[in-house]
């Protein structure tokens, strides 16, 4: 037999139980009071039976600590999360575990620690840019149709958003699986964020109408992933509305501040994505039911007042005798106004007529010929008249003073000729002129002429206009459609029986011609047997 199965024959058997009793009393022996520095992770507050259960750390350990109730309610400083303090206590062993923790019997603080320091100066620095500000924040669609989840495909959180999913409101839920704890859950929680962003509308992958972004309860150190500045800036350039349901009801990261919306665990997240189907079912049925109640009651209401503005409204007849009234008057006033205004128009086109034959061109070329011709005889006398005063002159000249009277005459011949000369100049001139003002004559008795054609056409065109309005409106055409106009002995038109005089004569006028009646009673018959009557009575 060797040495060692000599030995382990020797050695002493222990129960499981005697064991971890053994190691609980030595730990509890050798470290009975310490004071623990560190940082307290995973608090969450009492639980349900009074206890407290958290753990402290540093940077390279971590330490499972316990307040029993009694010494909790006694105490002055309170855990946090986050709060780095001084812990008085023992070591002890949980046997059921194989663990050991640290019974705190005082708390002490001692400063923030290193984590929730830069948890809060990445906090500070993205609220100075804006990124927690409410009016960036963007309403949730009402009744989504399609639904992104970023989480682990392999958690109990995306069972219970699909759960409460399909309780509420059945869709279609695209999930992209990520790590939500370790290394390089960041990286892939904000790249699924913006891989849901970049899907096309309508495309082979329908692209989400609101994100969630879940994960279940932890420890500062486990949620920390979402307390990445990358992930907190994907959220902040979402383009679709982003529901943040990461931990439970204390547990606040980075996410929640930056999303759209904050939900308190991941199947509140569910709920707030979409509304209950049965209920908006339910809504619409009271809705339509409602519509139909305030119809009816629309309809009977309008029924009733439709009722009574029928028996509101007057008769026809009273309707149309007004009516009647104001037609009979429009048309007496037509036929005087028409015959008025026809009268003055033939008297103005009368007086017009007048005034364009006195500047008509026959008119105006007689004047001018009669001036020309006043001008013509004008000029023949005046120069039969200079030419007897030079022939006088001439005579005497020579006569009295011989051949210088010659030289004389022979001077005011040249000046007689140059004149007559001028003379014949001013002749043609003259007919120059004369010829352009009967040119401008012309043109213009040929304007005038066109003028007065236009002006006749006009009024031929609104007379003939007046005369088949008159037509219309005039009683020929009623007569013409079967009816009849009755008038008393003295003319006037009897328009209701009770105008009708109860004897005499009637004139009935028809579209072709007009029959005289008399109203009175027939004579009685007398009784003549075996004698034809003298008289058969009248028909009317």
């Amino acid at each position: 037999m060797s040495d060692s199965e000599t030995l382990a024959s020797n050695a002493i058997e222990f129960s499981v139980t005697d064991l971890s009793n053994a190691l609980k009393r030595t730990l509890e022996d050798r470290f009975g009071f310490v004071r623990v520095r560190g940082e307290i992770s995973g608090y969450r507050g009492p639980h349900s039976s009074g206890h407290a259960y958290f753990s402290l750390k540093d940077a390279n350990a971590k330490l499972d600590a316990i307040i029993w109730r009694g010494v909790f309610q006694r105490m002055k400083v309170k855990p946090q999360e986050g709060l780095e303090v001084i812990a008085t206590g023992k070591i002890s062993t949980f046997p059921g575990k194989s663990s050991y923790q640290l019974l705190i019997e005082s708390l002490e603080p001692a400063g923030v620690g290193a984590l929730m320091a830069l948890l809060d100066a990445r906090r500070k620095a993205l609220e100075a840019e804006g990124l927690f500000r409410l009016e960036r924040k963007r309403p949730l669609p009402f009744l989504p149709r399609i639904v992104g989840v970023v989480t682990s495909p392999t958690g109990a959180v995306i069972r219970d958003i699909l759960h409460r999913l399909a309780d509420r409101f059945p869709l279609h839920v695209l999930v992209w699986p990520v790590r939500v704890q370790g290394e390089t859950a960041a990286s892939e929680v904000a790249a699924a964020i913006q891989g849901f962003n970049a899907l096309e509308p309508g495309g082979p992958i329908p692209r989400p109408d609101v994100l969630i972004v879940a994960r279940g309860g932890g420890s500062l150190e486990d949620l920390w992933s979402f307390n990445e500045e990358i992930v907190a800036r994907a959220a902040a350039a979402s383009r679709i509305p982003l529901i943040a349901a990461v931990g439970h009801e204390t547990d606040w990261t980075l996410i929640d501040h930056v999303a759209d919306l904050r939900a308190p665990t991941p199947t509140a997240a569910a709920e707030l994505a979409v509304p209950v189907r049965a209920e908006l079912v339910a809504r619409v049925v009271g809705l339509e039911a409602r519509a139909q109640g305030a119809m009816l009651r629309a309809s009977q209401r309008w029924r009733g007042d439709l009722r009574s503005l029928a028996r509101a409204l007057p008769s026809g007849e009273a309707l149309l005798a007004s009516a009647r009234q104001r037609l009979d008057l429009a048309s007496g006033a037509l036929r005087s106004l028409s015959r008025a205004g026809l009268d003055s128009r033939a008297l103005r086109l009368q007086r017009a007529s007048g005034r364009l034959i006195l500047q008509s061109p026959s008119a105006r070329f007689a004047t001018a010929r009669e001036r020309r011709r006043a001008l013509a005889d004008r000029l023949a006398r005046a120069g039969s008249a200079l030419i007897l005063t030079f022939r006088e002159a001439l005579t005497q000249a020579a006569l009295a003073q011989g051949r210088e009277a010659a030289r004389d005459a022979a001077r005011r011949r040249e000046a007689f000729s140059a004149l007559s000369r001028r003379f014949d100049q001013l002749r043609q001139e003259q007919g120059r002129a004369r010829a352009e003002r009967q040119g401008r004559l012309a043109a213009d008795g040929e304007r005038l002429t066109r003028a007065f054609e236009r002006l006749m056409r006009a009024r031929a065109e609104r007379l003939a206009s007046r005369s088949q309005l008159l037509r219309a409106v005039g009683y020929k055409n009623v007569l013409a459609r079967g009816f009849a106009l009755v008038r008393d002995a003295e003319g006037q038109p009897i328009r209701r029986a009770a105008e009708a005089p109860k004897s005499g004569l009637l004139q009935i006028e028809f579209a072709d011609s007009t029959l005289s009646a008399s109203l009175g009673a027939p004579p009685r018959r007398k009784s003549t047997r075996g004698k034809a009557p003298d008289d058969q009575g009248s028909l009317l």
